[in-house]
């Protein structure tokens, strides 16, 4: 197992036992999980998670996501598995690419492998091309108008725009 491997697993059991959580998936996002990442490239972590049933029988809202602060080149971020599976009703594409990962750092439980084997139920080209257009939108106000343009930022979008208009499952860049 490697370091960086052996590193995520220790971040994710010590949120568990903080957070009082337990991960059910647990992956690689970003341009790791596209195969470009860059020198400077951290590690997108991402996951799902559930907490005690008492959590949930509250009538007030509560946070459903899990952020930590980016260190040590780790971005560590979740969802709570209900606001997961309310997202995934509206094909919501980072979900979605989640699931479709490369890299699994832990998958515990049978549900991530349950809700691909029903995506092609809710997954939308349409509303996935809107989110990617936003997306690019966003990206061509921040980071493609200088002199110097990541050639990442371009491939992201182009990659992600492949992905939502349902061609395959996964977006084939072994670069």
């Amino acid at each position: 197992m490697s370091e960086v491997k052996q590193q995520v697993l220790k971040e994710l059991r010590k949120i568990e036992k903080e957070e009082n959580v337990r991960i059910l998936y647990a992956c690689e996002s970003g341009s790791r999980a596209w195969g470009f990442p860059s020198k400077d490239s951290d590690y997108d972590v991402r996951f799902l998670y559930v907490r005690p049933m008492d959590w949930y029988l509250s009538i007030f809202e509560k946070r459903d996501v899990i952020e930590r602060p980016i260190s040590d080149m780790l971005d560590i971020n979740g969802w709570d598995l209900r606001k997961a599976l309310n997202l995934f009703r509206k094909s919501n594409p980072p979900l979605l690419e989640w699931l479709q990962s490369p890299i699994v750092y832990m998958e515990n439980h049978s549900i991530a492998e349950q809700i691909r084997g029903i995506s092609h139920f809710t997954f939308s080209p349409k509303s996935c091309m809107f989110h990617y257009l936003h997306m690019a939108k966003g990206n061509y106000r921040e980071y493609l108008q200088g002199d110097q343009v990541k050639i990442k930022k371009y491939f992201t979008f182009s990659a992600r725009f492949w992905h939502a208009s349902g061609s395959r499952s996964t977006i084939p860049c072994h670069l």
